[in-house]
């Protein structure tokens, strides 16, 4: 082979190679080019912190106050006087009505003019019993000396003994004027209703000059005064059947009011019903009351409100936890690897709740899962990147 020969064949071998690399350089580009973007995934770093367990009511709560007296007088008789109106705040003791009672008051006067008279006699009844008692001692002194006879001397004593006598029913005659003006004064009372306790008048159901009648015995009627003690405020919830073993009176408690949104009150366990109610059928419940934990003065609650309950049986601290909307079924989580590939992690769970999953094994702190796991395309093996502006905490 010639010299000229073998530098042609060199040269075609060098455009070859030129044109192969050209070609390798044109396919790379265009798969760069027109490779998947990463998804966008909002990340969040596995902390550690409190995850608490806690049942909720399955039926709308009521609000209730803690003592509420719906209250008649506790006789029949014209309202004469209403000394309250609705919504106006009492204290115990204040007079709430009057029924008229003139005749009572009647009596009362006249009981108290008898106990007079009694104290007069009684004064002019035992001076004479004690003047009797010194003429008798003297009449033994002068039978002793034979002044007198005997019988003069028995029938001194027996006057002595007599005006005694009258004196003990004289002073029995004033016990019995006092009882005359405490019966009247009792029957007085009941033509008076009080409040029994610091409240706030709810209702009225008479007005002046109505005829007030007490409820008779099996006969439902409506009360004169309805009064509520909104000091003191609790919620009654019906939990279900299959919760009611993990309650206790005392735990802590979250409560929400549908007229009070973005606002959650503090409560306590106060009372679990000691049987099951079965008022609906398929949905058996234990009635449950939560008492409200140091409302402030402006609160303002009205009973009735309606309410949720979310009482808190058990709680860990400082543990390792992933927010619950990061798990997949199967307590499975994605993970954002270094690589910028998902990966998919299994997990051993321990205590959760509608917000946080205790993590016992499967991840570390400082770990990010994914938290938009409903966007499309959000997969292990799937290409993403984190959002910089959602990165959560």
């Amino acid at each position: 082979m010639t010299l000229s020969s073998s530098g042609s064949l060199l040269s075609r071998h060098k455009k070859l190679f030129i044109s192969l690399l050209g070609a390798v350089v044109l396919v790379a580009a265009f798969v760069w080019l027109t490779r998947a973007k990463p998804i966008p995934v909002v990340l969040q770093a596995v902390e550690r912190g409190v995850v608490e367990a806690s049942v909720s009511n399955t039926r709308a709560g009521t609000v209730n106050a803690c003592r509420r007296a719906k209250m008649s007088p506790s006789a029949g008789g014209q309202i004469s006087k209403l000394k309250v109106k609705k919504g106006q705040h009492v204290r115990k003791g204040d007079v709430l009505l009057e029924l008229w009672n003139d005749d009572l008051h009647a009596q009362e006067r006249l009981a108290q003019e008898q106990l007079k008279v009694s104290l007069t006699r009684v004064e002019e009844v035992c001076t004479l019993a004690e003047a009797a008692q010194r003429d008798a001692l003297r009449s033994q002194e002068l039978r002793d000396k034979g002044f007198i006879s005997a019988q003069q001397l028995d029938r001194a004593q027996t006057d002595a003994a007599a005006r005694q006598a009258a004196c003990a029913s004289a002073r029995g005659d004033i016990e019995q004027s006092r009882s005359r003006i405490a019966v009247a004064r009792a029957q007085l009372e009941r033509m008076v209703l009080r409040a029994p306790f610091d409240g706030v008048v709810a209702d009225i159901s008479g007005e002046l000059g109505e005829y007030a009648t007490p409820s008779p015995p099996g006969i439902l009627t409506l009360p004169a005064i309805d009064l509520i003690d909104d000091s003191c405020l609790y919620v009654s919830a019906p939990i279900d059947e299959v919760d009611a073993s993990k309650l206790k009176v005392g735990q802590t408690a979250r409560i929400t009011l549908d007229a009070i949104k973005g606002r959650t009150f503090g409560g306590k366990v106060r009372r679990i019903a000691p049987y099951v109610l079965d008022l609906e059928k398929q949905a058996r419940t234990v009635e449950v009351e939560v008492e409200f934990y140091k409302l402030q003065p402006g609160d303002d609650l009205l009973v009735g409100y309606s309410a949720d309950v979310e009482i808190i049986h058990e709680v860990h601290q400082n543990v390792l936890r992933v927010p619950a909307r990061a798990l997949l079924e199967g307590n499975r989580v994605l993970l954002l690897g270094r690589d910028g590939v998902l990966e998919e992690r299994k997990l051993t769970t321990g205590l959760s709740n509608w917000e946080y999953a205790e993590v016992s094994a499967g991840l570390a702190a400082g770990e990010r899962v994914v938290l938009s796991l409903d966007r499309a395309g959000v997969k292990a093996g799937a290409r993403a990147e984190a959002e910089a502006a959602a990165i959560a905490p």
